[in-house]
């Protein structure tokens, strides 16, 4: 299915994205109570706090998701006129991600302060303030794949899709914070390449709104069907 493919990269494009990427390590130290220094000392992190965190962002973004179809499901008797709708807001969204057009109030970020007594349930809340915290760079992007499952015919639908999102930020999540030594590196060496990526990441949602616009997403993802049938596993 054409539309978890493009939800499972946007997932990926958030994590390489400013202002998430090279706070990944930061999050690490936090969630896992132990600093920089002693993190990369370390030959094996506790990854379970991580994959709570990942966890907790991923069931803001899945109930986003399920509230976007639910309202698109609303609308579904001028289901041209929605996605006609939707195709013009990706459109947008990818043209600012790019850099042609400026949304001001995209460029608005807020970090949510968290004062959490260290439980089991405190990285869960770390990731859901994540999710709603740290809206610049993600913003653009989940906002566009929000509006996509608002195209969705069903709720089940709409919930795999931001599944696949969150999936595509979860899992090099997790490879960081196994590999953080790694990671530490890669990094340092990635940060001349972030703009390209958000330019790439925006090229693609810019081509995914005009197939919306132009009712040709679903032909693409039929054609896609029949060059790779394993891809109807996951529709």
């Amino acid at each position: 299915m054409i539309e978890l493919i493009i939800a499972f990269g946007a997932g990926l494009i958030s994590f390489l994205s400013p202002c998430v990427l090279p706070l990944i390590p930061g999050y690490i130290s936090y969630i896992s109570g132990s600093s920089i220094d002693e993190l990369v000392d370390k030959k094996h992190i506790n990854l379970f706090p991580i994959i709570l965190f990942t966890v907790g962002f991923s069931l803001v973004f899945i109930t986003f998701g399920a509230a976007s179809t639910f309202l698109g499901q609303i609308f579904l008797e001028n289901s041209y006129e929605l996605r006609i709708a939707a195709g013009l807001i990706i459109i947008i969204l990818s043209l600012h991600i790019i850099g042609i057009i400026n949304l001001k109030f995209l460029n608005y970020e807020r970090r949510i302060q968290t004062n959490i007594n260290k439980s089991i349930f405190s990285p869960i809340l770390i990731g859901m303030a994540f999710a709603f915290g740290w809206t610049p760079c993600i913003g653009p992007i989940l906002g566009s794949i929000l509006v996509l499952a608002a195209t969705e015919e069903s709720l089940s639908q709409g919930i795999l899709l931001l599944s696949f999102y969150s999936i595509g930020l979860a899992i090099p999540f997790i490879l960081s914070g196994y590999l953080i030594q790694r990671f530490l590196i890669f990094s340092k060496n990635f940060r001349k390449n972030i703009n390209l990526v958000s330019k790439i990441g925006g090229i693609i949602l810019l081509i995914t709104g005009i197939l919306i616009l132009t009712n040709q997403l679903q032909a693409l993802g039929y054609y896609l069907l029949n060059i790779f049938p394993f891809l109807q596993n996951f529709g």
